[in-house]
């Protein structure tokens, strides 16, 4: 069964889309620790980081920091964390989080729920920062 990122790469699911390429996408959580939290992943669905092969783990990985230039001028902050968890979905993916304080990046901390219209507002910044 595919992912949820893997509906969102096909198109079966919306999603705030803030950039992409031939095999990656970078879009928003819709349950951001902070405005402007991307995840970044790669298209070919794959569960583990280190079970993508080294073109694309490098790929990826130069993919986030291309899109983490964007969120750091869209959303100024001190630094743009990154973190990989992946134990919520299936399918690999690279949190990007505008930080301030060390505690923006804690997950267990309460989410927020940004309107749709916050969200879509939110891509646009990053987007045109790319």
């Amino acid at each position: 069964m595919a992912s949820i990122f893997s509906k969102i790469v096909n198109r079966e699911i919306p999603a705030h889309i803030v950039a992409e390429t031939i095999d990656y996408l970078a879009f928003l959580d819709v349950s951001p620790l902070t405005m402007g939290h991307v995840l970044v992943i790669p298209k070919k669905e794959t569960d583990y980081i280190f079970d993508l092969d080294e073109e694309s783990y490098f790929g990826l990985t130069l993919f986030a920091k291309i899109v983490a230039g964007g969120l750091k001028k869209a959303f100024p902050c001190i630094k743009v964390g990154m973190a990989v968890i992946g134990l919520e979905v299936p399918h690999v993916h690279i949190h990007l989080i505008p930080m301030n304080q060390v505690n923006d990046m804690n997950f267990s901390k309460p989410k927020l729920s940004p309107s749709p219209e916050e969200l879509a507002e939110a891509a646009a910044k990053i987007r045109a920062e790319l």
